[in-house]
């Protein structure tokens, strides 16, 4: 939400050649969509998402006005008052029945974490914490004695971390103290110290628009909180925040590391400079995604909190190991899943007064399995979703029970889910390295354990529900329950592993599957790239390549040949790189002229490399069908010149290797740009060259090269050059056994992409009718 204003935003200020304003416009609608494989195999599969989801960004997007980011419901309800909304009230929207309430984002909320700014309606009352809550309660009183106490707060998400945080903050309204709260983010992982920069500009309350100096006046009203050594601290810090304060402050002429450790010294001092005043809480959130130059802070805070009245509570998942460990200040609390009770119980304290059918409660704490988070949302789902009318005293079912919808941020939970099956998640694992479906032949041959142990490992995966099977052994096939389950079960594998396991998982196919390699060459790549095996993989992708283009899948066969490019890089400079780039460059030209266009600037870039390529490697086979691909260019990008020079090259190319084959190519090739130059005479000699030696071949140019029929098309263009020299009649003749030969030969098509340089059908015609209102000689 936050990057569709930078957007809009960035857009507005773009400077244009024609000084005209741009302006951007974003719909974002939330919910699940569908990512469906339409047609084609493998890697060749054409996707695309549909559902109500993103029709419905869609008509949000047409909504909104220039500069301005539109959302639905359903984003409004889970960014509560984070942002600040205008209503704009209900909207008809094409293709939805009903009309749908849509809200203006006017900017950013003044909230001070992402919990409270979500609030926007009353609290559910806390469940199922009391000994939680006790624990952080007696911490309390330790460091407001002046023992600084550090609480580590570990859990899977939606378990209740911030909700716990603000019971704390209410128990505790009543007391004098200071509340600081760093939030770390995803997106911000290698920002340095991030979350303290945050909190800064929060505490100090910038305003977007504030020039520099009230900037720094406001920061030296902050700072002065914590230190009388404003010298010190407001230049450190007001480097940190992007102020400059050179004209009050002497300039501090020092090393990046030095300027890095004062910072954090002075960082800290304000820390131990407001504890000094009055008890402060301490809430560092979501460290599981802390930049490094925070985590080092932390570690200097956590060992001087031990003097200070401090209690700071860091909130991670339970992936993140915290390097504190041991310490006689810190403790460790693991949020656990409520109970069944307490699930109901909090279930109950959503709906109010009025109690839901059992059928529904019953789903309810089955789907939501004990994560609190899901309990009140999909409790909320259910009452918002129209399957129940009120009754008075109890809401009944307005019809059938539908399986109910779990918030999409339930899925976050699967990785947890996993932990929780250790002995079968290695199985799990391969499975997810193999991909969304897998055999039990393949699982068999790389798994590489017992048959006993295998089948009852993938037993307890069934039984799970996390994974699905189909079909008897020996042709078991399983797959995942959902996409997200095999990305959490992959998402777990260190790289070296994941490394390992690709490298057999790609020699069981070649070593029992050769047909794959053959039918599938992209699912040999995948997993010879992902293995670290870049020659092979570069040999796969350029098979998949030429399979995509002999199915005439343009679009699949550039991806396919561009992937193997992109590994390339990663070898060493090598004669040998450069053959593989020159095959990738030579193919991906041709599929590019076909997906692009003839004077694709892509296509050009691809075959002007793949000349450099042939000249550094003295390559004269694969250098003819390189100067025929940038002939179709120049002349299709009327770089005509380039074009006549490129065809001469050929010429003389093919009269090298006395080749007729290449030489009716060559000729053809002379004859475009020759004509387009407007050198009638020459044409004329080109064309004729090409039937002379066509006629000598006993066969056909390949088509899988050049893709025409030479021999039309000289005949078609020398009826025009004819007609332009002022021979009607040969030009009549040689458009005449162009049209005799519709019979026998295949004519490409206009729009056939596999034609460069043809001509159009409609030229001859226009030529005949010329011919007839010409007087004859």
């Amino acid at each position: 939400m936050r990057a569709g204003l930078d957007v809009t935003d960035a857009i507005g200020k773009l400077a244009t050649p024609v000084n005209s304003a741009l302006a951007a416009r974003v719909g974002i609608a939330t919910g699940l969509a569908m990512v469906g494989e339409l047609f084609g195999e493998g890697a060749a599969r054409e996707e695309t998402v549909f559902g109500d989801v993103p029709s419905l960004a869609a008509r949000l997007q047409a909504l909104a006005e220039p500069g301005t980011v539109v959302i639905g419901q359903a984003t409004r309800r889970l960014v509560g008052g984070v942002f600040e909304l205008d209503d704009l009230g209900p909207k008809r929207l094409k293709g939805f029945a009903e009309p749908l309430v849509v809200w203006r984002i006017a900017g950013m909320s003044s909230a001070e974490g992402r919990f409270e700014a979500r609030q926007t309606a009353g609290l559910t009352p806390l469940v199922g914490r009391d000994e939680e809550i006790s624990l952080l309660l007696r911490r309390w009183r330790q460091a407001s004695d002046g023992e600084g106490q550090v609480v580590v707060l570990s859990g899977e998400p939606g378990i209740g971390k911030s909700r716990l945080m603000r019971e704390l903050r209410e128990r505790l309204g009543h007391e004098p103290h200071i509340h600081v709260l760093y939030q770390c983010s995803p997106h911000h992982t290698t920002s340095p110290l991030h979350p303290l920069i945050e909190q800064l500009e929060r505490a100090a309350g910038f305003e977007r628009d504030d020039p520099p100096e009230a900037r720094l006046d406001k920061l030296e009203t902050l700072l002065a909180r914590g230190t009388e050594k404003l010298d010190e601290a407001v230049p450190l810090i007001g480097a940190l925040l992007g102020i400059a304060s050179d004209e009050r402050y002497p300039a501090f002429e020092l090393t990046p590391q030095r300027q890095k450790q004062l910072t954090l010294e002075a960082l800290l001092d304000q820390i131990e400079g407001v504890a000094a005043g009055q008890p402060v809480l301490l809430i560092c959130e979501d460290v599981h995604w802390i930049d490094p130059t925070t985590l080092e802070l932390l570690g200097l805070a956590i060992e001087r909190i031990q003097r200070l009245a401090v209690l700071c509570v860091i909130t991670c998942r339970p992936e993140f190991t915290p390097p504190w460990s041991g310490q006689p200040h810190v403790s460790s609390l693991a949020l656990m899943r409520l109970g069944r009770r307490d699930g109901v119980t909090m279930m109950e304290q959503v709906v109010g007064d009025k109690a839901l059918p059992a059928e529904v409660s019953a789903q309810i704490v089955a789907k939501t399995d004990g994560v609190p988070l899901f309990v009140e949302e999909l409790t909320k789902t259910v009452l918002e979703s129209g399957l129940l009318k009120d009754a008075g005293d109890h809401y009944e079912l307005s019809g059938p029970l539908p399986p109910l919808a779990i918030p999409s941020t339930l899925h976050d939970s699967l990785l947890a889910r996993l932990d929780r099956l250790a002995p079968v998640k290695e199985v799990a694992q391969i499975g997810a390295a193999i991909g969304r479906e897998f055999s039990y032949a393949l699982l068999a041959a790389v798994a590489d354990r017992s048959e006993d142990l295998l089948r009852a490992a993938l037993d307890q995966l069934v039984s799970s529900e996390l994974v699905f099977r189909r079909g008897t052994q020996p042709e078991t096939i399983y797959s995942f329950k959902h996409a997200l389950v095999q990305d959490a079960a992959y998402g777990t594998l260190l790289k070296s592993r994941r490394q390992h396991l690709h490298a057999r998982i790609a020699k069981a196919l070649q070593r029992d599957s050769p047909e794959v390699a053959e039918a599938q060459p992209e699912l040999l790549a995948h997993h010879c790239g992902e293995a670290g095996l870049i020659d092979q993989a570069v040999a796969y992708w350029y098979a998949a390549g030429k399979a995509a283009l002999i199915r005439s899948a343009v679009t699949e066969a550039v991806a396919q040949l561009r992937k193997g490019l992109e590994l390339l890089h990663s070898l060493p400079v090598s004669p040998e790189r450069h053959r593989h780039e020159l095959d990738l460059r030579v193919a991906l030209g041709g599929a590019l002229l076909n997906a692009k266009g003839w004077a694709a600037p892509e296509a050009g870039a691809a075959y002007e490399r793949a000349l450099e390529l042939c000249q550094l490697l003295g390559d004269r086979k694969q250098l003819f069908p390189v100067l025929w691909g940038l002939t179709v260019v120049y002349v299709n990008r009327a770089e005509l010149p380039a074009a006549r020079e490129v065809a001469a090259e050929m010429l003389r190319l093919a009269e090298e290797q006395d080749d007729p084959v290449i030489q009716v190519a060559a000729h053809r090739a002379s004859s475009a740009a020759r004509y387009h130059l407007g050198e009638l005479v020459a044409t004329r000699g080109h064309l004729e060259r090409v039937l002379a030696v066509y006629d000598s071949l006993h066969d056909r140019l390949p088509p899988t090269l050049y893709a025409a029929d030479f021999r039309v098309q000289a005949l078609c263009f020398l009826s025009i050059t004819l007609l332009g020299l002022g021979y009607p009649d040969q030009a009549g003749l040689a458009g005449g056994t162009r049209s005799s030969m519709r019979r026998s030969l295949p004519i490409p098509s206009p729009s056939d992409s596999h034609c460069p340089m043809h001509v159009s059908s409609l030229a001859l015609p226009a030529t005949w009718r010329l011919l007839r209102l010409m007087p004859k000689r």
